[in-house]
């Protein structure tokens, strides 16, 4: 897939990923031809990071969580670079499920820039 590139303020969302111990920094999505999780790189000013990114269409956001990221990004600007397709998003029965999907996307991602650096 042809990279695409989002740039916009971090919000605060719903915590949920927080919880689960896979925070995310989240921007607004206009574009809703994009749905699923991705693996992407994500710019936070000069520096750069790899992600696992959902693109939620009905609640209109992009979820990036940063692989081997610490800190709190509210109110800054990133830009998030979605490289390629992990797999459709779905429902989960529980916080268990979605844990163990959002372990094994994260998994998925480190694997995808292990092959495209």
């Amino acid at each position: 897939m042809k990279p695409i590139r989002y740039s916009g303020i971090v919000e605060h969302g719903s915590q949920r990923g927080a919880l689960l111990g896979f925070p995310t920094a989240n921007i607004a999505l206009t574009d809703e031809e994009v749905f699923g999780i991705y693996a992407a790189r994500v710019s936070v000013g000069e520096k750069k990071y790899h992600a696992a990114v959902f693109a939620d269409t009905k609640r209109k956001l992009l979820e990036a969580h940063l692989l081997d990221f610490f800190g709190n990004l509210y109110g800054e600007e990133i830009t998030i670079e979605l490289c390629e397709k992990i797999r459709e998003g779905k429902m989960f029965a529980n916080d268990d499920e979605l844990e163990a999907a959002i372990a094994k996307d994260v998994e998925d991602v480190r694997h995808y820039f292990k092959d495209h650096p």
